[in-house]
């Protein structure tokens, strides 16, 4: 029986260019390929969730205007039910363009964030978390994750932090987050390093903590143990969203198994995902 994740956070319109190098200032550079599709850490780690065979619920601000159309598009491609917070919203979508170099997988990326774009508690759908077995907040929408991790709390739904950067109000979903997965560019205040960072998530009270560092090992701490979990070596062609389609892997993984094996069969689905271009032609 497949499970139901909601996926709180950012959707974003994604261009995405594969080049020979990145353009110098004035040049016109042709590209080699190039797809479009929905983006953000909420919204590409829903799309994991759904063709790994869960239904997915994410809850962002799209609004009306006409590039929506594109993104909805995506979105009902892969069977995401979304939830617009702000259904009124005129102006365009957050819209990312990204190049990434073909021979070495580097990428530049050049958007906008949800800051114009900011809902407020009110405008959350009152069946968000109907039937909801897990929730993930990526912190685009603060005020909104913070008070759906508040619910899914005392509906003991386990909830999953993706902890790209800290932003603030994190602080006010940490103590009750089961599972911090983060970058390794995510640094809470006063943390300098990463034993700093498993200690400030630990004395929030979370129980399982992660850092995922791109090729190098995975860093989790338990409540019993400590260690690292190595990661699938490739050769990528695009790393571009391969943290979000972890999430997204690592949200299903964990419903069914205990958190180092979650982890490390996210790191293989993350993995493949690095040998394709795009955020999606992994999945076919």
């Amino acid at each position: 029986m497949s499970k139901c994740g909601l996926f709180v956070g950012i959707t974003t319109l994604d261009l995405i260019y594969l080049a020979p190098y990145f353009p110098h200032p004035n040049e016109k550079l042709r590209a080699i390929d190039s797809t479009i599709s929905a983006g953000g850490p909420a919204t590409n780690a829903s799309v994991t969730f759904s063709v790994l065979g869960n239904q997915a619920r994410l809850l962002s601000v799209l609004g009306k205007h006409p590039i929506t159309n594109l993104i909805r598009t995506d979105l009902e491609n892969y069977q995401i039910e979304h939830r617009d917070l702000q259904p009124s919203w005129a102006n365009s979508p957050p819209t990312s363009s990204i190049i990434v170099t073909q021979n070495h997988a580097d990428r530049a990326v050049i958007s906008l964030n949800a800051t114009r774009c900011q809902a407020e508690i009110n405008q959350i759908p009152d069946d968000a978390l109907s039937h909801v077995d897990l929730v993930l907040i990526d912190g685009h929408q603060m005020a909104v994750g913070s008070a759906i991790a508040q619910q899914a709390h005392a509906k003991n739904i386990p909830i999953i932090i993706d902890g790209g950067s800290w932003k603030e109000g994190w602080e006010s979903i940490l103590p009750v987050t089961q599972y911090a997965i983060c970058s390794a560019n995510f640094y809470p205040p006063n943390c300098n390093t990463q034993t700093e960072v498993f200690q400030y998530l630990k004395e929030t009270g979370i129980p399982y903590i992660a850092i995922t560092q791109g090729e190098k090992p995975i860093l989790y701490q338990t409540p019993e143990t400590q260690g690292e979990i190595a990661v699938p070596q490739i050769t990528a062609k695009d790393t571009l969203g391969a943290g979000d389609i972890f999430h997204g892997a690592f949200c299903h993984y964990i419903l069914q198994q205990e958190f180092t094996a979650a982890l490390s069969n996210a790191a293989k689905i993350a993995a493949e995902s690095c040998t394709h271009f795009g955020t999606r032609n992994w999945i076919n």
